[in-house]
């Protein structure tokens, strides 16, 4: 018999219809499996739901209050099963029994094979003698899947080692920080409450926090501008100078000043606005957020549906290069029968070259739709998720189809007039091709067109005033903008930067309204808090490094024993610096959650 391990339920289903045409559904151990015949010999698929195993402490080590927390970077986590896991791994024990072939089918990431890997083990414990063969594919497509499966490899053993190496890290980290916090306020926590730290979940907060703070401590200043009405061969034209003055009357002195001028420079010059690159998960998830309005954690898990759908390519990805093994024509081909098979047909007329971006991360394509769908049809299948489904799957289209377009081009405009010491400006465009635009609306720009004029053209100050206005603190913290700056840091990977984001939500230091990353007293407390007192354990350079030093097993084979064991020492120290100030830590986070307590009462 053959086993075939998948990453989910809908993909094993996917896996059983492409390959056995036909196949019987039953339930193994509570377990949807899909039996058929493949090769002319037996076989069966079953999906699973995320990693089978974890790490944990031995059970005396996770009694709080038996142990000092410091005790846990001298303790070795022991591997164990996922509670919630359990039928599978029943399922997967029944059928490794009797199996001679076992195909890993799960995704195609780092997370995907340390899963699979975990899979093998179980099989090797029921059935030394199995086969074991890993496959990878970029899309729940026939084709995709048909080829893995002809050229199946192995398992990657230095990324499994480096999801491992992470996952006891983070375990570590965490239970040490979030421990010794919570035990310091314990007494002021209600019932079941704690404080959590996370080596990439604080690095996220301190980032929205540092950036409330430089708004709360903002002195606007005033500064004044002059702008003036001003009439050249018969066209009247607002301008304004380029220059701020610090008082009224400097602003007025010089505003007296403008009267009759020249023109000093008339510029209408074309400008090529380029389509976007091909799309990476990042930049999927800031998209979404800023256009679409749908947060980080919810555009992927989405985007993951849409993908074991077999709508499109595998989500988690840092490429933003086509491949030469990906034929664009034929996706073109399959979006004709979809929603916007008028524009993929006139791509395909008129021809069309790629963009391409500069990352590539050689183990998947970027995003791109693979399957031409209705709205209808997205409706029927996914239920309640259908307008957010088709609102990802239309943006994932329409990108894909912007990459193959050609640009747009406006004109960009510029006219300057010398008033003697002052000069006053004005700009503007007109869009002569909308190009990429047609199919990508969000970055479409309007036309503000200014008069035709000449250099030494003479102008007219029909009206001259000064205006008022302050410097304006930095803006709110948009989703977007903390995913760009996550990615700049190296806080978590594509797969995971949505979730350090949601989890400072769960535990309330945080919220996520209209887009903006707004930080909570109790959160600002906490980060402020170790800000002052270790800062190493909040700066997001640190945990850059660790993700540097952690990619270090799959590229140069650095030892995960060596590298757990340096950054448990380095963490060390700055444990010892935190617990110097205990006191001073916990009366600022009492006070803290005081305030929030009597708020929400309130």
């Amino acid at each position: 018999m053959i086993l075939i391990v998948a990453e989910k339920r809908s993909v094993a289903h996917a896996i059983a219809k492409f390959l056995g045409g036909g196949y019987k559904l039953e339930k193994i151990q509570g377990v949807a499996a899909y039996r058929f015949n493949y090769g002319g010999r037996e076989a069966v698929a079953l999906g699973l739901s995320g990693h089978l195993m974890d790490f944990d402490f031995a059970a005396r080590q996770n009694v709080w209050t038996w142990i000092p927390p410091e005790e846990l970077f001298a303790s070795q986590p022991l591997i164990v099963y996922r509670p919630e896991t359990m039928k599978y791994v029943k399922a997967l024990r029944t059928l490794a029994a009797r199996t001679h072939e076992v195909y890993l089918a799960l995704d195609a990431d780092v997370e995907g094979e340390a899963i699979a890997y975990e899979a093998a083990l179980l099989v090797r414990l029921m059935n030394p003698r199995a086969k074991i063969y890993r496959v990878r594919f970029n899309a729940v497509t026939q084709r995709e899947i048909t080829n893995a499966f002809r050229n199946p490899t192995h398992i990657n053993l230095r990324m499994v080692e480096k999801v491992f190496t992470r996952m006891q890290v983070d375990l570590t980290l965490g239970a040490v920080f979030t421990r010794f916090i919570t035990l310091a306020v314990r007494h002021s926590l209600d019932r079941g409450q704690f404080l959590s730290y996370g080596p990439c979940q604080t690095p996220v907060l301190g980032i929205v926090v540092t950036r409330e703070l430089q708004r709360r401590n903002f002195k606007p200043e005033k500064y004044y501008v002059v702008k003036a009405l001003v009439e050249i061969d018969g066209h009247r034209i607002e301008m304004s100078a380029d220059v701020r003055f610090k008082t009224r009357k400097e602003a007025e002195e010089a505003a007296a000043t403008i009267s009759r001028g020249v023109v000093k420079a008339a510029v209408y010059k074309p400008h090529h606005v380029n389509p976007p690159v091909p799309l990476e998960t990042v930049e999927l998830e800031k998209r979404a957020s800023r256009w679409l309005g749908i947060n980080s954690k919810r555009t992927l898990d989405i985007a993951e549906e849409l993908y074991r759908g077999g709508y499109i390519s595998y989500p988690r990805t840092e490429t933003t290069i086509y491949p030469p093994t990906l034929d664009l024509r034929e996706v073109l081909q399959e979006l004709a029968s979809g929603h916007l098979g008028y524009y993929a047909d006139e791509l395909m007329s008129r021809g069309f070259r790629p963009t391409r971006g500069d990352s590539d991360d050689r183990a998947h394509p970027p995003i791109y739709p693979t399957r031409g769908a209705t709205k209808g049809e997205i409706a029927k299948t996914f239920g309640k998720l259908a307008p957010q489904a088709w609102a990802i799957y239309d943006f994932v289209v329409r990108h894909f189809l912007a990459t193959l377009s050609p640009p747009a081009v406006v004109e960009k405009q510029k006219i300057v007039v010398s008033f003697g010491k002052l000069e006053m400006e004005a700009e503007g465009q007109i869009v002569v091709d909308e190009g990429y635009w047609r199919i990508y609306p969000w970055e479409r720009q309007s036309s503000k067109p200014l008069p035709r004029v000449s250099p030494g053209e003479p102008a007219r100050a029909v009206k001259v005033y000064v205006v008022e206005r302050e410097t304006e603190p930095p803006p709110q913290m948009t989703e977007s903008e903390l995913l760009a700056l996550m990615k700049k840091y190296g806080i978590g990977t594509d797969a995971t930067m949505q979730d350090h984001i949601h989890t400072n939500v769960r535990r309330g230091y945080m919220k996520i309204t209209k887009g903006k990353c707004i930080p909570t007293d109790l959160g600002i407390a906490l980060a402020t808090s170790l800000f002052q007192f270790a800062p190493q354990l909040i700066e997001p350079t640190v945990r850059a490094k660790m993700e540097k030093a952690l990619n270090s097993i799959v590229t140069d084979g650095t030892p995960p024993a060596r590298l757990i064991y340096e950054i448990k020492k380095e963490f060390e120290e700055y444990y010892k610096a935190l617990k110097a100030r205990k006191e001073e830590i916990k009366k600022a986070l009492e006070t803290a959650l005081n305030s929030s307590r009597n708020s929400q009462r309130g």
